[in-house]
């Protein structure tokens, strides 16, 4: 069957430094996961087409993985300019990277981003259970105060909810521009 409809969406992957922005999106572009790590430096930009059978459409993801130190604080805000969502990437196994979501990452997806931009809550390494430093019900909380569509987990080293974490935030995008899903 033919695609009827082609979309083209901008979200951006938002987090402290080392929380695995880049894994996520790594492992949901190329199934892949690598265990050292190399800081994103300003920003790197990755395309992804997703089909969505369900309503036999296509949307060309234009992924913005923005760095999380704080040197590139005074650039990041050029980054979000066309944005219509995020995933708000917080490492559940350090709780300072939990706590920076919503002063700092939701701050500045708010300021720079017009109104309907939708974003997901995502605890992310919950891999790491017995390191673990933020429990499930803090991210369900957090989620509904900050007006997340959702609070989901992943693991990017096993692909845990990884593409529900993508695949949601598209959905949400495309039910905000109007489109019945």
């Amino acid at each position: 069957m033919a695609v009827e409809r082609e979309y083209v969406f901008k979200i951006t992957i938002l987090g402290d430094s080392a929380v695995g922005k880049t894994s996520l999106i790594n492992q949901f572009v190329e199934s892949s996961f690598q265990e050292d790590y190399k800081p994103t430096l300003g920003a790197n930009i990755i395309r992804k087409d997703v089909n969505l059978d369900e309503i036999n459409s296509r949307v060309r993801l234009i992924i913005w993985d923005l760095a999380g130190q704080e040197k590139y604080n005074v650039v990041r805000s050029m980054y979000y300019q066309g944005c219509v969502g995020a995933l708000l990437v917080f490492d559940l196994t350090r709780y300072d990277t939990f706590e920076s979501i919503e002063s700092k990452w939701l701050s500045d997806f708010k300021k720079f981003v017009k109104k309907e931009g939708v974003y997901i809550l995502v605890g992310n390494k919950k891999d790491l259970v017995n390191e673990r430093a933020v429990d499930s019900e803090k991210g369900h909380k957090l989620s509904k105060k900050i007006n997340a569509i959702q609070y989901i987990e992943t693991s990017a080293k096993f692909n845990e909810n990884v593409e529900d974490a993508f695949k949601n935030l598209v959905f949400e995008i495309l039910k905000v521009q109007g489109e019945k899903i």
